[in-house]
């Protein structure tokens, strides 16, 4: 990424990685999640790999949900390799059972469209075989990762396939990356006029630029974020000021957080930290 684009990107990553899977500490009792940087080569368009592991031999399968974040991923599993759109009208869920592996590239928001030769919004609530970008060299990727012994192997093959493939640097992908990442760092900015006066631009340009670059609407980005942030301090455990929260995150009172936070997530704040609560002491070993 160019200039501050680079810099502002990449400190919301930090704070933005834990935030996006549901129910954390419950999740913790069931797989182990990872995340690897990528080359200087590749940076300017991938944001991190991601590898899960489990084991659930004998137990039951496991549901895990997960708030989408504005990105695209090239994921290579089980099933085989493929491209998941930014999920713009649901949450994400998914079973795994048995004993598995899968590993993940997340590009920047905006940085898979240097890849793609149409519009990323095209690619919301898809998931297209990778094959269609990537060609046919991506089930031998696939099938490489599949038969690496650890994660720095995984990663490395992950890294030649983009390697090859990887096109010139997009500055306007770039700048939309630290578009998204100012929204994501502040999760009080609910308004997108404030946004596009604030980077010098009319709303319209802003808007198009994300539909092209990211898939989905800054208005969409904000209120994704301000919903993370929510999950995330639901997911800290203690009494909530879900008031005083609201306040902070821009909405006009409590009852218009819970009603966004009920219409994506499925359950009231209040509910969630309860069920956040009771998964974190039934999965924490006991003395």
């Amino acid at each position: 990424m160019a200039g501050g684009a680079t810099g502002s990107a990449k400190r919301a990553a930090q704070s933005v990685r834990a935030r996006g899977v549901l129910h954390q500490k419950a999740a913790a009792s069931r797989f182990v999640l990872a995340r690897h940087e990528p080359s200087a080569a590749l940076a300017p368009f991938v944001a991190w790999y991601w590898i899960v592991r489990w084991d659930l031999r004998g137990q039951p399968p496991h549901d895990q949900a997960v708030l989408p974040h504005p990105n695209v991923h090239l994921a290579f599993e089980s099933a085989g390799p493929a491209i998941y759109g930014v999920l713009g009208r649901e949450l994400f869920s998914r079973r795994i059972e048995g004993r598995g592996v899968a590993l993940g590239v997340r590009f920047w928001a905006g940085g898979f469209r240097p890849f793609w030769d149409r519009p990323v919004a095209c690619l919301n609530d898809r998931v297209v075989p990778a094959a269609q970008v990537f060609g046919p060299a991506v089930h031998e990727t696939w099938r490489a990762i599949a038969g690496a012994p650890d994660d720095v192997s995984m990663v490395a093959h992950a890294e030649d396939l983009l390697g090859r493939v990887r096109p010139p640097r997009d500055p306007v992908a770039e700048e939309v990356a630290g578009m998204v990442a100012r929204i994501t760092a502040d999760s009080s900015l609910c308004r997108v006029g404030e946004l596009a006066a604030a980077l010098g631009l009319p709303v319209r340009r802003l808007q198009r630029l994300f539909a092209n670059y990211v898939g989905v609407s800054p208005k969409w980005v904000m209120r994704r974020a301000r919903l993370q942030e929510a999950a995330m301090r639901a997911e800290q455990g203690g009494r909530v000021d879900w008031a005083e929260l609201a306040a902070v995150l821009g909405y006009a009172d409590q009852a218009h957080l819970t009603r966004d936070f009920t219409a994506v997530i499925g359950v009231p704040p209040a509910r969630y930290v309860t069920v956040a609560t009771t998964a974190s002491q039934v999965s924490e070993p006991k003395p």
